[in-house]
């Protein structure tokens, strides 16, 4: 099964659809606190190292996806520029969930190797935001 990826605009209009869609931000606890999309579930693919120190997989990943979702839920995942969220929704279809979209650009955008912004994200895109 291949992913589908969507704009930050479409997946808008998919929570606020009343078809059911979630929203799974993968960020770190942390990024989650400084903001994200209303009604968001934060899942961390990543965690903060020892220390405050890099980044460590969270080696549970799936199954604290699993306690908040079920393998049928429509799931839109995201993250702060669409890389660790692609990747989290791969974990999630090899694990069985079948309704399962990526957001590019994720909550900031997506950035070249110059910095420059290549698809804006959520927030750029003026959408909004929340920090409960």
């Amino acid at each position: 099964m291949s992913l589908k990826r969507i704009d930050p605009e479409e997946a808008r209009r998919l929570l606020e659809s009343g078809e059911g869609y979630n929203y799974l931000d993968v960020r770190t606890e942390e990024e989650f606190a400084v903001g994200h999309v209303p009604g968001a579930i934060n899942v961390p693919l990543l965690k903060t190292g020892p220390e405050g120190l890099g980044m460590t997989p969270n080696g549970d990943f799936i199954e604290e996806v699993e306690m908040a979702l079920e393998p049928t839920a429509r799931v839109i995942t995201g993250c702060l520029r669409g890389a660790r969220s692609m990747k989290a929704a791969q974990i999630m279809v090899q694990h069985g969930y079948s309704q399962v979209l990526d957001m590019r650009g994720g909550f900031d955008g997506d950035i070249d190797a110059t910095g420059a912004v290549t698809i804006p994200g959520w927030v750029r895109r003026g959408l909004p935001t929340t920090t409960v």
